[in-house]
C-alpha cells in the first residue's frame, strides 16, 4: 500500500471520525510502512474546524514540531446536505443563500484552508501524495442531469482548488501527486438518505480502493481527477 511512499512515511488525514476518513486512516494504521497516520477532526484530541481556520495552522504546527514532514495528506472531509435538513436541489427555485454558503464553506473553503495549513508540511525532495474526496457530479463535463446546485458547484470549486494545489506543489516537488477522488456512492450516513439503496461500496472497500488508485498514480497525473477505479473523470 503506498509503496511509492518512504519507509517510515508520515500521514494525515482531515475528517477522520467520517465513515471513510475512519476507514482509510485504519488503513494507514495497519500498514507496516507507515509510521505514524494522524487522524483530524473536530471529535479528536487535536481537534480542527474549518469555522475556526486557526485550528488548522494550530495542529499543523503541532504535528510539524512532533514529525517534521508528512507524506501523505487525505482530506475526506464533505457534506452532501445543509444542516437545515434540505435535500439536494432539484431545481434553481430550491436553492438558498443558505445552503450554497454551507456547502461551499465545507466542501471547497473548508479543504482550501487545510491545504494552506498543510502543504508546507509536505517533503520538497521525496515522493508525496495529497488527494481529497470529490465527487463525479462535480464534473462539468459529466454534467448530463442537472440539479444538486449547492453540491454539484462546491465540488467543482474543489476540483479547481486541487488542481491549482496541484501546480504549486509539482513546482517545488517533481515527485508529488495531488489529486480529487471520486469516492463512489459508499454506504455513508452521508449517502443514505439520498443513495435509495444504489451502493456501489462500502466505506471499508472504498477505502481499499482509492489507497489502491493512490498507490498506482504517477507525478506525471499530478492534478487529476480519478475515480475510485483509478479512470480519468472530464473536467
Amino acid at each position: 500500500m503506498l509503496e511509492k511512499l518512504p519507509d517510515g512515511y508520515n500521514a494525515v488525514v482531515i475528517g477522520s471520525t467520517g465513515e471513510i476518513g475512519a476507514a482509510i486512516l485504519e488503513r494507514l494504521r495497519t500498514d507496516e510502512r507507515c509510521a505514524n497516520a494522524i487522524g483530524l477532526s473536530r471529535g479528536t484530541d487535536l481537534a480542527i474546524d474549518y469555522k475556526a481556520p486557526a485550528s488548522l495552522q494550530d495542529a499543523a504546527a503541532k504535528i510539524k514540531a512532533e514529525l517534521g514532514e508528512i507524506h501523505f495528506l487525505f482530506i475526506a472531509t464533505g457534506i452532501l446536505a445543509s444542516s437545515d435538513g434540505a435535500s439536494p436541489e432539484k431545481a434553481f427555485s430550491q436553492l438558498t443563500p443558505e445552503s450554497l454558503s454551507e456547502e461551499f464553506a465545507i466542501n471547497a473553503a473548508g479543504p482550501a484552508l487545510a491545504l494552506s495549513a498543510f502543504m508546507p508540511l509536505l517533503p520538497r525532495n521525496a515522493p508525496c501524495i495529497v488527494a481529497s474526496l470529490s465527487a463525479r457530479v462535480g464534473s462539468i463535463g459529466d454534467n448530463g442531469l442537472g440539479g444538486w446546485i449547492s453540491y454539484r458547484a462546491s465540488k467543482a470549486a474543489l476540483n479547481q482548488i486541487m488542481h491549482t494545489a496541484a501546480i504549486e506543489l509539482g513546482r517545488k516537488n517533481d515527485q508529488a501527486v495531488c489529486v480529487s477522488l471520486h469516492p463512489g456512492t459508499i454506504e455513508s450516513e452521508l449517502s443514505r438518505p439520498f443513495a435509495r439503496d444504489r451502493f456501489t461500496h462500502t466505506a471499508d472497500e472504498c477505502a481499499t480502493n482509492l489507497l489502491g488508485v493512490l498507490s498506482n498514480l504517477t507525478p506525471d497525473q499530478n492534478g487529476g481527477f480519478f475515480d475510485y477505479a483509478g479512470e480519468e473523470i472530464v473536467w
